[in-house]
């Protein structure tokens, strides 16, 4: 415990996949004693609702957002302007550097250290200004962040190649250019965002403890890299930080799915695939076609999640479910409009798979859940998580990949069916939960890792 109540400023990105491991992780400092000051802009101020419901005492540092000249005003959450806009809101943000150094003199009690998201690294620079230890929180795995960190080294080698060969890492993974992480992709050498995003990085690995939300058994090799690449043993995995409880979610009630649930208890166990993308994906209508037509031949039970469509994104080409499509499956398939609760469909006796794209938050849900993962990569680190599970670790099918690519439908069907039915990727996943389950166990690594911050951090002075 913090005996006294140590203080600690917490930064997360405006993201939905970033911001809420973070305040899972927040929440377990709270539970420890220290005294917890979130720094937001205004319209991000809701997102912490239940987070402050369950700790009253949290204080936040509301700034207003500086904005960006390619951003519409009153864009301040990256959910608006969906992965492409992420920069201009890191960019956006850094402008708020002098405005923190500012409230951080004017503090009785000024926060002894700064949890910063690892996409805001300039936060390191500024933990630096002010005199206290930085810690990067990485709401990412650690093979996403040792290939970054090692295409940053080796820049000017890989800056031409087709594929890249990461042979300096652990199990030397090979991309093709287009699937290496959009900081290492969009990079620009001499574009002022860019290089506010790339020195932020480097920044990152200054900082004095590296925080990750995954755990020892899915990647482990490198964690141990980035210990060597790093020259401390401050890389600590706390992960899966779902399953060490936070403070609730936003979204609709569970009763308001009940029949999902009542669907769901009539089915078999392991019988159902549960199919989305996550919160920022549109699919096309060619896409959509595909995927609706795949798992009608596949001879699946499913769940569908789709998105409610505005009449702008319709003439933009993105697809809603087909006619006549919810008839047809009619009792072996259920189309979910809108939110779902995902982790409760997830850990539901009766689904055995996840057809997703691989997101991180996704990603870890689904091993929690023991389930089989049909992965279809398209943006961000998605293709990288896909290669941990697919090629590394051979727990998991590919069925499609890039955000533009259209499955062939009954091929589709054809992979659906299969894993579906593959006894030995059920056990692959059933040993991956169990192993999760393990590392938040007391005695587990993820469980002792949260025990040594919370020592370190309350060992800070004022």
């Amino acid at each position: 415990m913090s005996q006294n109540g140590v203080h600690i400023l917490i930064f997360p990105l405006p993201a939905q996949g970033h911001i809420l491991p973070l305040l899972d992780f927040t929440h377990q400092l709270l539970l420890h004693g220290f005294k917890i000051t979130i720094l937001v802009t205004p319209k991000n101020v809701p997102i912490l609702d239940p987070l402050i419901s369950t700790h009253p005492s949290v204080k936040t540092l509301v700034f207003p957002f500086p904005g960006h000249p390619s951003l519409p005003a009153g864009i301040e959450n990256v959910k608006d302007v969906g992965n492409a806009g992420g920069p201009a809101i890191v960019v956006g943000l850094s402008k708020l550097r002098g405005p923190i150094v500012e409230w951080f003199k004017a503090q009785s009690n000024p926060p002894v250290a700064i949890v910063y998201d690892f996409i805001l690294g300039w936060t390191q620079d500024l933990a630096q200004e002010v005199s206290v230890p930085g810690f990067v929180f990485y709401t990412s795995g650690a093979l996403l962040i040792s290939i970054i960190i090692d295409f940053w080294k080796n820049f000017e080698a890989y800056k031409d190649l087709g594929l890249v060969e990461l042979n300096g890492l652990p199990k030397s993974p090979r991309f093709v250019r287009e699937h290496l992480p959009p900081v290492c992709l969009k990079f620009k050498e001499d574009d002022p965002t860019w290089e506010i995003i790339r020195n932020g990085f480097i920044a990152n690995t200054r900082s004095f403890g590296s925080i990750f939300n995954t755990f020892e058994a899915l990647e482990s090799d490198y964690l141990g890299f980035l210990k060597k690449e790093l020259g401390h043993e401050r890389v600590y995995s706390i992960g899966p930080i779902n399953l060490v409880g936070g403070p609730g979610r936003i979204g609709k009630s569970y009763e308001a799915n009940e029949k999902v649930f009542t669907w769901l208890d009539e089915c078999p166990n392991e019988s159902v695939l549960y199919v989305a993308f996550g919160s920022q994906k549109l699919l096309t209508k060619a896409q959509m076609e595909a995927l609706t037509i795949g798992l009608e031949k596949s001879g699946v039970r499913f769940i569908l999640v789709v998105k409610q469509l505005t009449a702008q994104q319709e003439e933009q080409g993105f697809g809603s479910v087909p006619q006549g499509f919810e008839e047809r499956i009619s009792g072996r398939g259920l189309v979910i409009k809108g939110w779902a609760p995902q982790v409760e469909i997830l850990g539901h006796g009766a689904v055995g798979g996840f057809l997703s794209h691989c997101g991180w938050n996704s990603f870890l849900e689904a091993i929690v859940a023991g389930v089989v993962i049909l992965g279809w990569p398209m943006e961000a680190d998605q293709f990288i998580n896909t290669w941990l599970l697919v090629d590394n670790m051979k727990t998991s099918v590919r069925v499609c990949e890039g955000s533009d690519s259209v499955p062939d439908p009954i091929e589709l069907g054809r992979k659906i069916n299969e894993a579906m039915s593959n006894d030995l990727f059920k056990e692959r996943a059933k040993k991956m939960r169990d192993e999760a389950y393990e590392a938040v166990k007391i005695g587990g690594r993820s469980k002792r890792d949260l025990d040594f911050i919370v020592r370190e951090l309350a060992q800070l002075k004022s």
